[in-house]
């Protein structure tokens, strides 16, 4: 079986009515939910077709709320907030008291995720969240949802966290056409962190990353990278090899094993 002969679909999104009378909100909108430890998704796709995200809010194609989540050969499907990878933020967690499930709201320990040969589309904050993660040999494509600025990942993993999001030998392209200023990434919290090793990046704007509007997060933030071809803003960290090959060794113990 390919990816292209098994699809699941669905279509919910942020601005929807709930049957218990509410929005969706981001957090209950996905196609697939993972709740269960040692999971793995393999040749398959995900999709989220709500479409036109300015109208409809966010649209989650896959959300994980597990330990050891392996995903092999997947695609994912959306626009805003194609991938979320929990714990929520903690203030999150206080907030969304008595709407969201006690078991989305807490969850005991890391929570880390194995990406490999997998296609992320999506067009803003569309690999989001506090999950610890690794992507390796991944491709993440931006989408037109007629919006000038692209962001792919939004981060918001606590200070604790030492890991984040790791991408390692993976690819950011755009769509054919697209003329969208692409970023790499912002910081949905303080401290959210993203590591970018040995990656190819033709479609991202100089600048690579961005503070999230007018916050003060290129602060807090912890952004990475080495040897991505990357000349990006002053406050994100340029590694040195040995500091790459560190966090690369720790991410695959963490994650893939």
């Amino acid at each position: 079986w390919s990816f292209d002969e098994t699809i699941i679909v669905n279509d919910d999104c942020a601005n929807k009515v709930h049957q218990d009378g509410l929005d969706y909100n981001t957090f209950r909108t996905y196609t697939v939910g993972v709740f269960a430890e040692n999971v793995c998704l393999k040749n398959l796709t995900v999709v989220n077709d709500a479409g036109n995200p300015i109208k409809k809010g966010q649209a989650v194609a896959l959300t994980v709320y597990a330990k050891g989540f392996k995903a092999e050969n997947l695609t994912l499907k959306s626009l805003q907030d194609t991938l979320f990878l929990g714990p929520l933020p903690d203030d999150l967690i206080t907030r969304y008291d008595g709407f969201l499930t006690d078991y989305e709201r807490y969850v005991e320990g890391e929570l880390e995720s194995y990406f490999v040969n997998c296609k992320i589309y999506g067009s803003l904050d569309y690999v989001f969240g506090s999950g610890t993660a690794l992507f390796e040999k991944c491709d993440f494509i931006n989408i037109n949802d007629n919006r000038a600025i692209g962001y792919v990942c939004a981060p918001s993993h606590s200070l604790k966290q030492a890991l984040g999001f790791t991408f390692y030998n993976c690819n950011f392209t755009k769509e054919e056409g697209f003329n969208a200023e692409i970023y790499l990434a912002r910081p949905w919290r303080d401290y959210g962190k993203c590591t970018f090793i040995s990656c190819k990046t033709p479609s991202i704007t100089p600048q690579a990353f961005d503070r999230w509007n007018d916050t003060y997060r290129n602060q807090t933030a912890r952004f990475e990278h080495f040897d991505c071809s990357l000349n990006p803003v002053d406050w994100a960290k340029e590694l040195t090899k040995e500091q790459a090959d560190k966090i690369l060794s720790n991410a695959f113990k963490n994650c893939k094993n």
